[in-house]
């Protein structure tokens, strides 16, 4: 899954540790999901798109693997 998040956090000027505070998580976590290293839960991710008010769907992108 790829995702907005690492641009939208730039372009709201917001640092990863504040984002991961709001969140309840580590700054680790959020550079995860920014590289695609980690795939947030459903309840993670709808809180990161409420926090840029936004949709799930604006922030990650789902795109299924060739099987």
């Amino acid at each position: 899954m790829n995702n907005r998040l690492e641009w939208l956090r730039k372009q709201a000027n917001v640092k990863q540790e504040t984002l991961a505070e709001a969140m309840g998580v580590s700054r680790q976590t959020i550079s995860s999901i920014e590289t695609g290293k980690y795939n947030p839960s459903i309840i993670l991710a709808m809180k990161i798109a409420r926090y840029f008010d936004l949709t799930v769907e604006e922030v990650f992108i789902y795109e299924e693997e060739n099987q």
